[in-house]
């Protein structure tokens, strides 16, 4: 058998493994490709990859034989147990060293466990978060890569130069260990639900509250994208209102008012109550999905509930406008805020060392969420790797307190129409209550001692005889229980 070829080899041929092993010999490497439908690898040889370098193989065999070591294999399979197949098909043909990378949507926990076994084996893993969709596999992904740290000096040039490039940076950077990237993807996703979210609630207030129709909003949207908002998703959001039926209706208007979902928010937000961190705008934003899913209970409850009065607006039209980019700006901010606070988190359980900065540029392009503001955020890590919170950053702590005005004016008005506003009017209850130096959960404390003996801890300086410094204490609030608590505080 002659000598090997390939750099690097991909499974799995569907649209986003050929667009992205098209990108990667557009930028100077020789791929080679297995299906395991083998016809699909003579196929695609025979039409989208004629002409270039890219290398079939009709076996796993044939595959690694033509990679030169350490092989590097990528998967672009659906995630879950098709992956762990062909990792077993695989290992018989691969040696120390050899790097296995899962590109698929798989969720964390199983990045982490591939990572140790793969490992236990002399084999590397690399869990890597993919996104940009079909258009950035083709012409430059967000690639985030963490898993097995010994792979990425091998695999860093052709990830780096395939990943889309912002002012001639990489949209790829390494993540960290074991199943960071695909954690670091599926933050992003969350995030992703929840920019959505924001921008859908602008759009209801635009149009039920101040009566505007889709063209007109659509202008207010391309103004938006000329300034702070510039992003991927304020653009397309424009050209979606913009876009008329053959009858000259806006289309948008003809679409069904029930969101789908893959789960990949609904694994943040319950990552986010795992580690016990306030993720709480992502959370609202799979919860506005949920509910918008219930469209005919919805039908129903419109014809026997009634809300407000709505009248036509009298204030500043403009000024409102204005006011509703400054909350989707702020709300926003904090999205970002508890996205990376709940990265922090993550990281310190699972002894992660985690490139905040880098997180940051690799989403500047190439993604779904890519826009101006992720610079700012590579900015603010880049000044203070150990930052706690983006509102501790000069820029964005001014950023929201310049908003804050017209954020609150902008919910209080949408709540006195009754339009809903989950994802905005929960991150201004986060923002309040992260600012608080004092909030109710004294009386939640003693709530849960009085009928549970949970017990609660006393106030610095405020420490006597029946309440000693440092102690969980519980106290017999009724004179019938007893002294015996629970369990700790922490509980």
């Amino acid at each position: 058998m002659s000598a090997p070829v390939g750099d690097i080899g991909l499974i799995g041929l569907a649209v986003m493994g050929q667009n992205l092993i098209l990108n990667m010999n557009d930028k100077g490497f020789t791929v080679v490709a297995y299906n395991r439908t083998t016809s699909k690898v003579d196929d695609f040889l025979a039409n989208e990859a004629k002409g270039t370098k890219v290398q079939g193989a009709h076996s796993i065999q044939e595959l690694c034989a033509k990679l030169k070591r350490p092989r590097k294999i990528i998967l672009l399979v659906k995630a879950g147990p098709a992956v762990d197949s062909f990792i077993q098909q695989l290992e018989p043909y691969l040696e120390a060293g050899d790097i296995v990378i899962d590109g698929g949507n798989s969720h964390y926990p199983d990045s982490i466990r591939r990572t140790k076994e793969l490992e236990a084996k002399g084999l590397l893993f690399v869990g890597s978060g993919v996104s940009g969709g079909e258009e950035g596999a083709r012409h430059g992904p967000s690639l985030m890569p963490g898993g097995s740290n010994a792979a990425w000096p091998a695999i860093k040039e052709i990830f780096q130069k395939t990943a889309a490039q912002v002012n001639g940076e990489p949209c790829c950077d390494w993540v960290g260990e074991t199943g960071s990237g695909h954690y670091v993807k599926m933050v992003h996703n969350g995030i992703e639900y929840g920019d959505m979210q924001l921008i859908a609630e602008a759009y209801d207030i635009l149009k039920r509250g101040l009566g505007i129709n889709e063209s007109e909003i659509a202008d207010i949207f391309t103004t938006w994208n000329k300034g702070v908002l510039d992003s991927f998703l304020i653009e397309i959001t424009a050209n979606i209102l913009k876009f008329n039926d053959d009858d000259g209706v806006p289309l948008v208007t003809k679409i069904l008012d029930k969101a789908g979902q893959k789960g990949t928010g609904k694994w943040t937000a319950i990552a986010a109550l795992d580690a016990g961190t306030a993720v709480t705008l992502i959370g609202e934003a799979v919860f506005a999905r949920c509910l918008s899913a219930i469209k005919d209970e919805r039908v129903r409850a419109s014809k026997v509930i009634n809300g407000p009065q709505r009248d036509a607006f009298r204030g500043d039209k403009q000024q409102f406008i204005d006011d509703l980019e400054q909350a989707l700006y702020a709300s926003k901010i904090i999205s970002y805020t508890q996205g990376f606070m709940l990265m922090r988190e993550t990281a310190k359980e699972l002894n992660w060392n985690l490139n905040y900065a880098g997180i940051a540029r690799m989403w500047r392009g190439g993604c779904i969420i890519k826009s101006v503001f992720l610079g700012d955020i590579t900015s603010a890590y880049e000044k203070n790797k150990d930052l706690e919170s983006l509102l501790f950053d000069d820029f964005f702590n001014k950023a929201v307190h310049k908003a804050q005005p017209g954020w609150r004016r902008v919910i209080a008005q949408a709540c006195l129409w009754g339009i809903p506003t989950p994802a905005f009017s929960t991150a201004l209850a986060f923002f309040d209550g992260y600012r608080s130096e004092v909030v109710p959960a004294n009386l939640l404390q003693a709530q849960r001692d009085y009928f549970g003996a949970h017990t609660f801890r006393v106030v610095p300086g405020k420490e006597n005889s029946r309440l000693p410094k440092g102690a969980d204490i519980h106290i017999n609030w009724t004179g019938r229980g007893g002294n015996v608590s629970a369990s700790s505080y922490s509980a």
